[in-house]
């Protein structure tokens, strides 16, 4: 059984995108030619974010904000605090002062179709970053990661920490079964239906055998689910978990966690049960955040994903700057992602698993962080 498992699984790990026939196909309505001959210096871009709250997305606004002014734009960066009227007004607010793009992480996909519509209306082109914007025509472009990939990463390094399978994709010695609990991201994004699906595939054929045991019985989307991804609420619903189902001396072999936040509030609640270092469950993560790069630095954290979001704001700056020359941005994928209205062109970056061993490899010597920072954690 493990032997088809593990067919599977490696045909997933070598998942490639497809090139799109042609680079137009698919775009929306939001080439702006009034911006092609107009220098740099004489355009706005919008751009919107979601949060402050995450270390992720500060730097993300950071890096795309800086490499719009390095292109020569001027930017109105704003970040929403989490609040989806804030984003509504910020974004209304951007387009009445007759912003000449917008780059847009979304707090809720499905919350900015007026917004939208004016964007629309103005010949705004609109650029999703990370987050696809559903129930609108008027996306013109999304950038993001192969986030079904992500989910098949998320679970491939729970099965490696589980020793079902090495860190070279062979198979492993581990027969288990093994108990573990499953945890998603916040219904209201796009992208965390994607990063579970992803998981599911890789997972379900040893749940379906028993090698993995999911003892809650939690194992739908709607169940596991974490709003807003909150640190806060994982911690709550891990506490709740230990109690109810893990009170009579079995232990948590593993935990899929889709967000380093969520990791680290899963971690408090285990730490609070009694669980030490050397027998805490192998926990997943994503967003190599630097608090979480150390916990596995410290062996407390198993893994986590590396989305390397300085590819990500270059991909964004990218296709703003050509929607503004006048030109329509060129898709790797355009079947992929449909918002409910159309499907949205899009460009889909590579992620990395980060284990103990590659830190170095994937984060100091590619200058995201410095030896400095992991060892201090921030």
């Amino acid at each position: 059984m493990i032997s088809r498992k593990f067919t599977a699984i490696a045909a997933g790990l070598t998942l490639t995108l497809g090139l799109a026939a042609c680079g137009g196909e698919g775009a929306g309505s939001g080439t702006n030619n009034d911006t092609a001959d107009k220098d740099p210096s004489e355009l706005v871009v919008g751009v919107a974010m979601p949060t402050q709250t995450s270390e992720r997305w500060i730097a993300d606004g950071d890096a795309v904000k800086s490499g719009l002014e390095n292109a020569g734009y001027q930017v109105d960066l704003q970040f929403a605090d989490d609040d989806i009227p804030t984003q509504q007004e910020q974004i209304d607010q951007m387009v009445t002062k007759g912003v000449d793009a917008l780059i847009i992480a979304s707090i809720d996909g499905t919350a900015l179709s007026t917004q939208l519509d004016a964007a629309g209306a103005a010949n705004i082109p609109v650029i999703a970053y990370d987050r696809l914007i559903n129930g609108n025509e008027n996306v013109d472009f999304y950038v993001t990661f192969d986030n079904e990939n992500v989910g098949v990463q998320q679970a491939t390094s729970l099965l490696v920490g589980l020793g079902l399978m090495n860190e070279d994709g062979s198979e492993g010695d581990a027969e288990g079964p093994f108990n573990v609990e499953l945890f998603a991201g916040s219904p209201d994004d796009n992208n965390a239906t994607f990063f579970f699906n992803g998981a599911m595939k890789t997972l379900q054929p040893y749940i379906d055998d028993e090698t993995l045991v999911v003892q809650s019985g939690q194992s739908e989307f709607g169940a596991v689910a974490t709003q807003r991804w909150s640190q806060d609420e994982a911690q709550k619903r891990m506490e709740n978990l230990l109690t109810s189902t893990y009170n009579s001396g079995d232990k948590v072999d593993g935990v899929l966690s889709p967000f380093d936040g969520i990791s680290r509030g899963i971690i408090s609640a285990l730490e609070g049960a009694g669980y030490a270092t050397d027998e805490m469950p192998v926990i997943t993560g994503q967003d190599a955040e630097i608090a979480s790069v150390k916990l596995i630095n410290d062996g407390v954290q198993f893994a986590t994903i590396f989305k390397d979001t300085r590819k990500l704001a270059d991909q964004a700056v990218d296709a703003a700057s050509t929607f503004l020359e006048g030109s329509i941005p060129e898709p790797n994928d355009t079947t992929s992602y449909n918002n409910g209205v159309k499907d949205v062109p899009s460009f889909l970056l590579e992620s990395d698993i980060v284990y103990k061993d590659n830190i170095a490899a994937l984060l100091v010597d590619s200058g995201y962080y410095t030896q400095a920072q992991v060892d201090a954690g921030q």
